[in-house]
């Protein structure tokens, strides 16, 4: 083949291999070129995607209030008053004169012994004093009779001595018959049970026909006084120094007499509607417990509360007049235990805030550092910001925080 032949053949292969491949890559083009509008409007789309707005929590603005301080404490009530009876004669019951359970007055007879044996002792010890009596008499009188015979040297010295002593034996014998029947009177009493207070009298074991015996170790009886009524609780070291030093500081003021109230919560979650006032406090530490003993005295006049009672004491120490008060709800705690709350700044952004708390007044933590008067805290929504989101914050009013 010529070479001009060879070159012209050679040329128009390569003309025809690159339409091929020019036939090829615009077949692959095609589907391409065809999604571009397609991939071009889903990046528009993912740019316009708009942005969600703030959201919207309750917030609650902090403010400086008196607070009123009370200390819960458990305890048990304890009787005022309260009298074992246990006989003073020995003797056999003859009537109980009383209903169990029911009330009764200082002096009523609630038992009474045999009578006859100590009635005999009785008429036998006045007996006895009225001969003591006779013969004091009669010594007496002769007594008089030797006076001015010894002085006229009528009778000798002897005889008026002798006649002196007898009548101051007589005088002696009267005294101790006197002294007789005084015991036989008060065995004769004794034989009359009576009530020594005024109170409620519990059940009894003893009927008529049971042997009493004098001193004997199990009561037959029990009287409680019950109105007013005792109330002992257990008050920590560490509190009561506590409460020295913020009254020491000022931190905490006491107001007159109310500062020493009391109010009691009963065992099914009621409060007793009579206030108590804190009578004394022990004057020593138990080493054991670290504790001492606080008494408060209430009245009972409906006799609500028992002896042996399980109930809260709140003792009222006094009032913090700049306290700042947080919804429980709102206090929140880290891994560690550590209370925190969330609060919105002036941009409107959620910080997270270290608070220390002191004790819990109703439904809110009395806090004493971490925020200040004028910090808005999040008290609705805390579950869905977190620290650094923007918030649409809405006022919520005290005591509304859910």
């Amino acid at each position: 083949m010529p070479s001009f032949q060879k070159t012209f053949w050679m040329s128009s292969a390569t003309v025809v291999l690159e339409k091929g491949q020019m036939r090829r890559q615009a077949k692959t083009m095609i589907p391409l070129l065809a999604a571009m509008p397609f991939l071009v409007a889903g990046c528009q789309k993912k740019a316009a995607a708009p942005q969600l707005p703030p959201q919207p929590v309750g917030v609650m603005t902090l403010q400086t209030q008196p607070v009123t301080l009370e200390t819960s404490l458990p305890g048990r009530t304890d009787a005022y008053e309260q009298a074992q009876i246990r006989p003073q004669v020995n003797g056999v019951i003859v009537s109980r004169d009383f209903e169990q359970g029911a009330d009764v007055k200082k002096g009523q007879q609630l038992f009474q012994v045999y009578i006859a044996p100590y009635q005999a002792a009785y008429d036998q010890a006045k007996a006895q004093l009225m001969n003591a009596q006779a013969v004091a008499t009669r010594a007496a009188g002769q007594l008089r009779r030797y006076a001015p015979l010894v002085k006229a040297h009528a009778v000798s010295s002897q005889d008026y001595d002798n006649t002196l002593a007898t009548a101051r034996e007589a005088e002696a014998q009267v005294a101790q018959a006197k002294a007789n029947l005084e015991a036989a009177e008060v065995n004769l009493n004794y034989t009359h049970v009576r009530a020594p207070i005024d109170g409620r009298i519990g059940r009894t074991l003893y009927t008529p026909g049971a042997l009493l015996t004098a001193g004997q170790t199990q009561p037959i009886a029990v009287v409680t006084r019950l109105d007013p009524i005792y109330v002992d609780v257990n008050l920590a070291a560490s509190d009561m120094l506590r409460l020295k030093h913020e009254l020491a500081t000022g931190q905490v003021e006491r107001k007159g007499d109310d500062a020493a109230a009391v109010g009691l919560k009963l065992e099914d979650d009621s409060d007793y509607p009579q206030r108590g006032k804190l009578q004394l406090s022990e004057v020593t530490v138990d080493p054991a417990t670290g504790t001492l003993v606080m008494r408060a005295v209430f009245p009972n006049p409906d006799h609500l509360l028992l002896p042996g009672m399980f109930v809260h004491a709140h003792i009222r120490e006094g009032i913090d007049p700049n306290g700042i008060l947080v919804p429980q709800v709102a206090v929140q705690r880290d891994s560690k235990g550590n209370p925190f709350v969330m609060i919105v700044d002036a941009e409107n952004k959620v910080q997270q805030r270290a608070i220390q708390t002191s004790r819990t007044v109703g439904k809110d933590w009395l806090v004493t550092g971490g925020v200040k008067a004028g910090d808005k805290i999040i008290v609705n929504g805390l579950q869905k910001v977190q620290p650094g989101a923007k918030v649409a914050p809405q006022d919520v009013p005290a005591g509304k925080a859910e």
